[in-house]
């Protein structure tokens, strides 16, 4: 069994039950016997993670123009984290392919093909980048304060930091993506703790947004699950 989503309105999800028969009905690569590219999405929990670390430093490509390809580039000196990341996504296409490549430059990709990937993230692979596609939270993860927690566990492993500063530890998050800001700010109400935020116009004019947690930062850290190691 799978469980299959409909998008009803930008960014909200409708669930729902299937069976094997109906999903190979779907198609999702255009090859009826492509069963292997459908994503298991009954963990909500883990689809959440998976979108905050596609969020933090994924990628959408579709190199051989059938089925797309989500990569996650990994600093090599965080190799619990990579693990983490490619079992996640093992977990989640469980019949795909899930590869881990080293690329030379103190940085590994881990990535897996699937033709669901646009539809769940929300943007396109041949799009641009995803400032251009102002990309975002989905709207169905902000229901749910375990589900905010496991999306801002994503994107901390990824695309945040965790440090001390004057012997406090803080934990920081920067993002250029107003969109994907505004969400992240909902989320982080939505668990309860407090951020400051700092707006930055660059030169270019874009704006860079910073994410600071002083306050219980050891706190929120360990109920949202964030090892970068």
């Amino acid at each position: 069994m799978f469980l299959c989503y409909s998008m009803v309105d930008a960014g909200v999800m409708e669930w729902q039950t299937c069976s094997t028969q109906n999903a190979v009905g779907a198609s999702p690569c255009g090859f009826k016997s492509h069963l292997q590219h459908m994503l298991n999405l009954t963990d909500k929990t883990l689809v959440a993670y998976v979108i905050g670390i596609a969020l933090g430093d994924g990628n959408l490509s579709n190199p051989n123009g059938r089925a797309v390809r989500l990569r996650i580039t990994c600093d090599s000196k965080y190799p619990f984290l990579i693990s983490k990341i490619e079992q996640s996504l093992k977990k989640l296409a469980p019949k795909n392919k899930v590869s881990r490549i080293n690329r030379g430059d103190n940085a590994i990709d881990v990535s897996c093909y699937s033709n669901q990937w646009e539809q769940l993230l929300g943007w396109k692979a041949y799009g641009g980048s995803k400032i251009r596609q102002s990309v975002r939270i989905p709207s169905w993860i902000f229901r749910n304060k375990k589900l905010c927690q496991a999306c801002l566990c994503g994107l901390w492993e990824t695309d945040g930091s965790v440090y001390k500063d004057r012997k406090y530890i803080t934990a920081n998050f920067v993002t250029q993506i107003p969109s994907l800001a505004q969400g992240v700010a909902k989320m982080i109400l939505k668990t309860r703790y407090k951020a400051s935020i700092q707006k930055l116009v660059l030169s270019d004019n874009r704006e860079k947004f910073t994410f600071r947690i002083h306050r219980n930062a050891s706190q929120f850290i360990k109920e949202m699950s964030i090892e970068k190691r």
